[in-house]
């Protein structure tokens, strides 16, 4: 019974090995997600950025035709001043004219602003372009990366279960019933060591008997307090 007990100490640690396999493949594939994600937010900044420029050039657009019409709007005042015959008339085209010019300026003014935008965004896609070309050099080499290291977990994983297998085989399937049937709530504890005669998967101290019967190690032994199968692991 010692060989069994031996031997399900080694097919707890190898199932654990094996669980242990799903957190490390999770952490390699998620470098390639955080990469995949840098990547796709670059290339979402360039797609905002290209469409604010095409809404600054739509507005300088109708800044531009509003100016024509101002342009034109302050031809006609023109003509009309040399028409006009009392003071008054004078003074209401006058200030027609001020309010024109006051406005031409102010679109003129905002074409220069709208135009300096669009150049400021365009210089900042270029730049964006090109932290894009360099995310998705780092993305392709980290692809090949990942796929070399999943492939060499794999193959390590592979190597975990052609030992359990092998262990298994030497395993009497009652014992191994027992055993799955335990580490179906006790996980990769089911089988746990005693120090200083308490259980490690509960930290609860056990009594004299059920610690002979650990050190004798004649047959399967479980916790009185947790259920877990105990073994006796010298101490340092």
């Amino acid at each position: 019974m010692k060989e069994y007990i031996k031997e399900l100490v080694r097919l707890a640690k190898i199932d654990k090995a094996i669980d242990d396999f799903a957190p490390k493949m999770a952490q390699v594939e998620e470098r390639l997600k955080n990469a995949q994600k840098k990547r796709d937010e670059i290339a979402q900044m360039i797609e905002q950025l290209q469409d604010e420029i095409k809404e600054c050039e739509l507005k300088k657009s109708k800044n531009e035709l509003h100016l024509k019409e101002l342009s034109e709007k302050l031809q006609e005042l023109e003509k009309k001043s040399a028409q006009v015959k009392t003071e008054k008339e004078v003074k209401a085209l006058q200030l027609e004219e001020d309010i024109t010019k006051e406005q031409i300026n102010f679109a003129n003014e905002e074409i220069d602003r709208l135009e300096n935008l669009c150049e400021t965004k365009q210089e900042e896609i270029e730049s964006f372009t090109e932290r894009l070309k360099e995310a998705d050099e780092e993305l392709e080499k980290l692809k090949s990366e990942v796929q070399e290291e999943l492939a060499e977990l794999e193959k390590e994983k592979e190597e975990l279960f052609k030992q359990k297998s092998e262990l298994v085989a030497k395993i009497p399937q009652q014992i191994q019933i027992f055993y799955e049937k335990i580490r179906r709530w006790a996980g990769n504890t089911a089988v746990v060591p005693v120090k200083k005669q308490a259980c490690m998967g509960c930290f609860m101290k056990i009594n004299d008997k059920t610690y002979a019967s650990v050190i004798k190690g004649e047959e399967i032994t479980t916790c009185p307090h947790c259920g877990r199968i105990l073994y006796l692991e010298e101490e340092e």
